[in-house]
């Protein structure tokens, strides 16, 4: 039997979307004494069967690999190497993802624009910026 977080890691899903699944049965599991969900691996098998089923770019099997859950598919629109450094530009609908990372990550990646490409956020801050008057 596995905790939500267990089966969260699994599925390549965040913590708080399998709490909602299985506060709204989605999800079957079985309360512990204490009053806490157990899954069953099994009860997992059609949610992996069916994300296997997707193309590679659409499956959340890469991210079951990686352990940072905010994750922005998107497109290369610009890459320019300084350097030591590279800066990245990744497209994600209307908006824009700008990285900064080593030449040579760029370089072993084979990245260039129009590439599928994900950002993988994973930061202890976040700036939020007011976009309308509060009049």
């Amino acid at each position: 039997m596995l905790t939500p977080r267990e089966a969260a890691r699994m599925l390549g899903i965040s913590y708080p979307t399998i709490k909602q699944w299985i506060l709204g049965g989605k999800l079957k599991t079985v309360p512990t004494p204490g009053g806490h969900h157990r899954i069953a691996e099994s009860a997992l098998k059609p949610f992996l069967a069916k994300d296997d089923a997707k193309a590679p770019s659409d499956s959340r099997q890469r991210f079951r690999r990686v352990s940072g859950r905010n994750q922005i598919a998107g497109k290369v629109v610009s890459v320019r190497i300084e350097g030591l450094l590279a800066e990245v530009i990744l497209k994600a609908g209307d908006q824009t993802v700008t990285a900064i990372i080593t030449a040579n990550a760029v370089r072993e990646l084979k990245l260039k624009k129009g590439d599928s490409a994900a950002a993988l956020i994973k930061s202890t801050d976040v700036m939020i910026e007011r976009l309308e008057d509060p009049s």
